[in-house]
């Protein structure tokens, strides 16, 4: 038996997404509402602090709670069959991080907990390639690339802190592993496109570095995808997957403007200067007085820049690898073609 294109098992089963009110929460909720998904679904629990705006079906339940609350967790997690661990706080090196670890690491310690607790016998966990991040370019790694000696940034520490915990967890009661989204890009993305359409829209467009960097990508339903066959992996006891972490991508690096401009210009914006981009020996120091600035205000004003070191550093360095494991390991072979992606989300924002 196909493993994925097989449903999991005769039995509908019980997942709770963590942050399934979220950019990636909710798709990974329509990806185990699809027909054809590869696990047969009983419930779909939600548990976000946020109220959940996706696809409300008749097996799909909403748990208003905070990761960082264990009460919350727990009651969510009672007769669940799988957990998706996808809650987390995004950071580019901006937000405080005793909120930081608490959210990503604390909350990731409860779910932990309260898997345990309750019996639960599989726990997906969404890192991020954060995990592994440098500031130095890394290129075709895969997943032997060890963690760095030092921590670039607070979000960097809880996704290596939260990654061992689960790995640890690793065993007889509770099966576990980690998947490493690229950037992921699609419908609603909160992160990236917005930010670059404001940029067109105000007719003065810059991009940072010098268009020859690499980074990966990947859209959000493809990662949903990922998720949802490496769901029905540790609910069928597939051996090969247990106490793994997997790199997530769906196509050939790609340099970061380069990517998102595309985007930019189907959904309708042009884009002024065409081919103007800044420096990283300059946009560098400009970005630690925007980051200065915000913290000079925070008594005032909470702002979370995202023109940042980190960006910076993350844009114009390279950092590339592949989803081979996942493939050989889970079958993950990507739903949604690069186009198909570029396309879907282009649509979304497409200009009125």
């Amino acid at each position: 038996m196909d493993q994925n294109k097989e449903n999991a098992s005769d039995k509908n089963h019980v997942i709770l997404v963590t942050g399934g009110s979220g950019f990636l929460g909710k798709a990974i909720v329509n990806e185990l509402l699809d027909p054809g998904s590869a696990i047969k679904v009983k419930e779909i629990r939600v548990l976000d602090i946020k109220a959940f705006e996706g696809k409300y079906k008749e097996n799909v339940r909403f748990y208003l709670g905070d990761i960082q609350n264990y009460e919350d967790v727990n009651e969510a997690c009672k007769g669940v069959d799988l957990v998706i661990h996808s809650a987390a706080i995004i950071d580019w090196g901006t937000k405080d991080e005793k909120e930081v670890l608490s959210i990503n690491f604390g909350g990731t310690e409860n779910v932990v907990r309260a898997c345990y607790e309750n019996k639960i016998n599989n726990l997906i966990y969404t890192s991020s390639l954060d995990a592994v991040y440098t500031a130095k370019a890394l290129v075709n790694i895969d997943e032997s690339q060890e963690y760095p000696e030092e921590y670039i940034t607070s979000y960097c520490e809880s996704k290596v802190l939260s990654e061992k915990l689960i790995l640890a967890s690793n065993g007889p009661e509770l099966k576990t592993c980690v998947l490493r989204p690229s950037d992921i890009y699609g419908e609603a993305d909160p992160y990236h496109i917005d930010p670059l359409i404001d940029m067109a829209k105000s007719g003065f467009y810059i991009r940072l570095g010098n268009g020859k960097s690499k980074c990966q990508h990947v859209y959000v339903g493809n990662m949903a995808h990922a998720h949802v066959l490496a769901g029905s992996a540790l609910l069928q006891n597939n051996a090969n997957i247990l106490g793994k972490v997997y790199f997530i991508t769906d196509g050939p690096g790609a340099n970061f403007f380069s990517f998102f401009d595309q985007i930019v210009l189907e959904a309708g914006h042009k884009i002024w200067p065409k081919n103007l981009w800044l420096a990283r020996w300059l946009a560098y120091p400009l970005a630690s007085l925007t980051e200065f600035g915000a913290l000079l205000i925070r008594p005032i004003k909470r702002v979370d820049v995202k023109f940042s070191r980190f960006a910076v550093a993350y844009t114009c360095t390279d950092f590339t690898y592949t989803s081979e494991r996942a493939k050989n390991d889970f079958n993950f072979i990507p739903k949604y073609s690069i186009e198909e992606g570029i396309k879907r989300t282009a649509h979304y924002y497409k200009k009125p």
